[in-house]
């Protein structure tokens, strides 16, 4: 059964912030990989469960996307209930882990 894929605002503002530090909009492989990975977002509504959960909380779980070095990670929640996934925070997988600030 499909998930209904919720990009929160602070989620939005990460993607946001991605696409102007890639300069998405002066470089046409820079708007492939963006497009790219706002596809692999949308695509959680398919099986989210098949992403690990975060170290941070088992009841979070992340999507990497990417190659090394530029590896993102969407960091989601899963509603069984609703049938929903909610994409909380994108970050680079090299920063360090996340804190519950860090997902306002």
């Amino acid at each position: 059964m499909a998930y209904r894929v919720n990009i929160t605002p602070r989620a939005q503002r990460d993607l946001e912030d991605l696409y102007r530090a890639i300069a998405a909009d002066r470089s046409g492989e820079a708007l492939s990989w963006y497009r790219g990975f706002r596809r692999a977002l949308l695509g959680l509504g398919t099986y989210p469960n098949r992403c690990p959960a975060t170290p941070e909380s088992a009841v979070l779980r992340h999507l990497l996307y990417g190659r090394k070095p530029h590896i993102y990670r969407a960091i989601f929640r899963i509603s069984e209930k609703k049938k929903e996934v909610d994409v909380l925070h994108i970050r680079h997988r090299a920063r360090q882990t996340i804190k519950a600030g860090d997902l306002i």
